[in-house]
């Protein structure tokens, strides 16, 4: 398993590169995987489609669908495949703290 060191605390990476126990998440470990990613700042746009996974996640106990995503934010496909590189699925998923998406390569 990976480390990622954040704050000075070691946070356990599952072999996907996702958080292996979703409680270690916090703001500081979105700007991480963020900046793993190539991701300079978190702009309002990215934390208003991360809040919302993870709120949508903490209800249902899955990933919202990219266009319920879409509708409910405001922020249409397209800035949100600007927003995150890696993919809504993948990129947006794993800066919110959720796990790796059923079908997500």
């Amino acid at each position: 398993m990976a480390i990622l060191k954040v704050d000075g605390k070691d946070i356990e990476l599952n072999d996907d590169g996702f958080l292996a126990n979703p409680e270690d998440w916090c703001e500081d470990v979105a700007r991480a995987f963020a900046g793993m990613d190539n991701i300079s700042e978190l702009t309002e746009d990215h934390w208003k489609v991360i809040l919302y996974i993870r709120d949508y996640y903490q209800r249902f106990r899955i990933a919202p669908m990219i266009r319920k995503l879409c509708k409910d934010t405001g922020i249409g496909l397209k800035q949100i495949d600007a927003l995150f590189p890696s993919g809504a699925a993948k990129g947006a998923c794993k800066l919110a703290g959720l796990p790796k998406p059923t079908g997500c390569l």
